[in-house]
């Protein structure tokens, strides 16, 4: 069993995946005072018994790493995954330049399309001789090489959005689920690097840009990636793309959203007990992490 979680957090992204291995994952960060604590006391809780943790940051805009020193004065960040750049800001802020310490220390892992780590994908001897198996993650993009992409990173070198240099992210559970991160990645720039990607079939999509419109993935690559549900992110309902003829969770009326990946079925909860769709299937599962609302058969 592995369990993948999206926080509500408002206009932001962040997540876990607490493996069915011994390795636990953070991907992107938004915590405010409302809500860090109880973020926060949740993933010490359910990585405790795991000894292989990684943070993956999409790229350093705010709504992605905002709460992040705080994250790492609390629980550590042992090993910080994000692209290679060298993003500036107009106005540097104090999870910015945690952002860079992490990003330029001696405990970063750049990621790019292909790359491999033990344990990140590859299994292996740990220090006391024992096996440990890959957390199941792989990246899908960047490919360095890409004209598109090195626009994309001189403009954050630059000052200006980040939001293009954001890998894609792969999470695959053996004979199970398979799910995508797009992070911030814009309509556009899609469309641009869409003959240069190697993008494989998922199950699940965590829509890009939180959902709105100027993300929206292209149709060539969501024909290839062919979705059997898309997690429409928390921007105003008014920037939305509700991404019509495909099964949609809505964060902004879902809440929390959490996926008990179990073999071929995908048991889903929400933290809004009112939320319901009518495309899962009912296996009449207990409430055991907030209201179940159905199962997505694989």
């Amino acid at each position: 069993m592995s369990v993948i979680k999206s926080f509500s957090v408002g206009e932001g992204d962040m997540f876990y995946i607490q493996h069915n291995s011994d390795n636990f994952t953070v991907i992107d960060c938004y915590m405010h005072e409302d809500n860090k604590d109880r973020i926060m006391k949740e993933i010490e809780e359910k990585s405790k018994k795991k000894h292989i943790h990684r943070f993956i940051s999409t790229h350093p805009d705010e709504d992605h790493i905002l709460g992040i020193k705080s994250f790492r004065d609390k629980l550590g960040i042992a090993n910080f995954y994000c692209v290679e750049n060298e993003a500036t800001k107009s106005e540097d802020t104090e999870d910015f330049e945690e952002y860079c310490d992490l990003r330029d220390g001696d405990k970063h892992y750049y990621i790019y399309e292909g790359c491999s780590r033990k344990w990140m994908n590859m299994s292996g001897m740990d220090d006391n001789g024992e096996e440990r198996g890959s957390s199941g993650i792989n990246i899908l993009w960047p490919k360095t090489n890409n004209s598109y992409y090195k626009e994309a990173l001189e403009k954050a070198k630059n000052g200006e959005s980040p939001n293009n240099i954001s890998p894609i992210i792969k999470y695959s559970l053996k004979d199970g689920a398979n799910v995508l991160w797009f992070g911030d990645l814009e309509k556009d720039f899609m469309e641009s690097i869409k003959d240069d990607l190697n993008i494989e079939k998922a199950d699940i999509i965590f829509a890009p840009h939180h959902g709105r419109s100027s993300g929206k993935i292209p149709k060539v690559i969501l024909d290839k990636i062919d979705p059997k549900l898309i997690v429409i992110g928390e921007a105003p309902s008014e920037n939305l793309n509700y991404y019509s003829g495909y099964n949609t969770l809505t964060q902004n009326s879902a809440g929390d959203i959490t996926f008990d990946c179990t073999g071929n079925n995908i048991h889903i909860y929400v933290s809004n007990e009112n939320y319901h769709v009518n495309f899962l299937k009912d296996k009449y599962k207990s409430n055991e992490y907030d209201y179940y609302i159905g199962t997505l058969e694989l």
